[in-house]
């Protein structure tokens, strides 16, 4: 591993420095997911207290930006919290994973076992009144977003009460300040810069958090909106999530350019170990601040890593080696390594965290048990023509049809 990212010698505006031109293969960013400091001894009783850690040197690295700071603040009942929402997450994925090869869940279905410390973190780095909007490796955003375990699992299930109406399954899902799970690749990229383009109009001090994966990167329409972005001033957010493999392929396969955080070439790009909540959340809160202070976009790059394979069809050993995804597994888990600081800190016993991963899954076992119980929807012309348009704004032509075809319902 190697030294953090170079700050520049001379004054610059906040957060932004003229970075020293070097050569590629100096730095890299860790994927540690337990490499945070503090001293024990400045922990508070108190839960809601705060006190400072001091993020790893190799948290960040930078493009054209100064690093966010490499301190913050924290307090027990977050870290706690943070924890028990990153354990819920990978409940939640198992618990999708077994419904699957129990074919109670059918079509597409991608988890994000091994990645859940990016959603979590971003989701502690925001408010409610910014938005995230992602790929299809979404269940864990969707919860953080305020969907409920039983309407997540309910929608994979294709029930009438899933978060999507069991219409979407696991690409489509929708709340309230999360606009998806998308399932064309690239396809919420522009989409995002558009929600962030509406705070910029309305004079919001809010964000959009736009993520697609490393597959994704190489799609045209990433880039189109980047171009819009930045010459617009959007405070969009853009983000690759980094897992290393975009389907079958190594990022290296398929990207000339591996440090998908520099694609922007004219954006600043940060690079944040994915596998670190405190680092993706510190990453994010900066970010966030940078582009609400009318410095236009940034791009991200979560250097995650995804136990699974693509989707539940994909085995994911035939392109790595098994020994690797349990190397990451044993050495770099982002649940193992944030219950490592908790503990070295002082924050709660390891009972306490026990207690947590049980209150945990009691909470998936039970919302899964309830998304078994839902009702299928009924097969019946309203609910096949529901939420297609709001009355009145059908459009008056449609090649091969006309206007008194129009269905209404009463809900």
């Amino acid at each position: 591993m190697f030294s953090r990212a170079l700050r520049s010698p001379r004054a610059v505006a906040p957060f932004r420095a003229a970075v020293a031109r070097r050569p590629a293969a100096l730095r890299t960013v860790t994927t540690n997911a337990a490499s945070a400091h503090a001293e024990k001894a400045d922990v508070p009783d108190a839960d809601d207290k705060p006190f400072q850690i001091t993020l790893s040197d190799e948290s960040f690295e930078t493009y054209e930006l100064d690093p966010p700071s490499y301190t913050m603040d924290v307090t027990k009942k977050e870290l706690k919290q943070m924890y028990y929402d990153m354990v819920t997450t990978r409940q939640m994925e198992m618990a999708a994973d077994r419904l699957y090869k129990e074919k109670k869940i059918r079509g597409f279905c991608h988890l994000s076992t091994g990645q859940e410390a990016v959603a979590v973190g971003i989701e502690h780095a925001l408010t409610k009144e910014d938005d995230i909007i992602t790929a299809y490796r979404c269940h864990g955003f969707a919860m953080m977003r305020g969907g409920s375990v039983r309407s997540i699992i309910g929608e994979l299930l294709g029930r009438r009460e899933g978060i999507a109406y069991g219409k979407g399954g696991s690409m489509h899902m929708f709340t309230k300040g999360f606009y998806g799970g998308n399932g064309i690749v690239g396809a919420q990229v522009p989409v995002g810069a558009g929600l962030a383009f509406a705070h910029k109009y309305m004079g919001r001090k809010n964000t959009t958090v736009i993520l697609y994966g490393d597959g994704a990167s190489n799609q045209g329409q990433v880039f189109e909106a980047f171009n819009m972005a930045k010459l617009w001033g959007i405070p969009a957010l853009f983000g690759c999530e980094n897992n290393k493999y975009g389907m079958g392929t190594a990022a290296n396969r398929s990207s000339a350019l591996t440090d998908y955080y520099k694609r922007g070439q004219y954006i600043p790009g940060l690079k944040v170990n994915g596998m670190d909540v405190l680092a993706v959340k510190a990453a994010v809160k900066a970010a966030k601040e940078w582009a609400v202070s009318g410095n236009g976009p940034l791009v991200l790059e979560y250097v995650t890593y995804r136990y699974g394979g693509h989707s539940m069809s994909d085995p994911g050993t035939t392109y790595r080696t098994r020994e690797e995804i349990q190397r990451m597994r044993s050495t770099n888990d982002p649940i193992a390594g944030l219950k490592q600081k908790i503990i070295d800190w002082g924050v709660c016993a390891e009972d306490e965290l026990k207690g947590i991963d049980k209150e945990a899954r009691k909470h998936v076992n039970e919302e899964v048990a309830i998304a078994e119980a839902m009702a299928i929807p009924d097969t019946t012309p309203q609910i096949l023509f529901e939420d297609i348009y709001v009355r009145g704004t059908e459009p008056q032509y449609m090649r091969g049809r006309t206007t008194d075809e129009d269905y209404y319902f009463s809900k």
